[in-house]
């Protein structure tokens, strides 16, 4: 599924972040270890907070091929190549999106209980 040093898409903390791959990973795996980085500006994300996480495997969204080329400026920052970036982009909307609905749902729902 993944291998060591690969780029993916994940959701972490509720939040959608670019990750590494710290290891090799099965497809059977049920946990990911990961380094995270979270956006910063135009194409560059920043190590996280909390820079290595375990993470469930079905939280990744997508993986990038290897012969995608994430350039690292200095220690700490990536940056993406541009479809890459923009695929970031749409996936974080869409995860927004989905929140928003639910959200909404809920708030509709417990309004019709009063």
């Amino acid at each position: 599924m993944l291998k060591h040093g690969s780029f993916a898409i994940a959701v972490v903390q509720r939040q959608v972040m670019l990750v590494q791959s710290v290891r090799n990973h099965s497809q059977r795996e049920r946990w990911v270890d990961v380094y995270t980085y979270t956006p910063f500006g135009e194409r560059v994300f920043l190590a996280s907070d909390v820079p290595q996480a375990r993470i469930c495997a079905t939280d990744v969204l997508t993986i990038f091929p290897d012969d995608e080329n994430v350039h690292e400026p200095t220690a700490g920052m990536l940056e993406l190549p541009t479809q890459a970036f923009y695929e970031f982009m749409e996936l974080s909307s869409r995860t927004q999106k989905r929140h928003e609905q639910l959200f909404d749902a809920w708030s509709a729902r417990s309004k019709r209980r009063w």
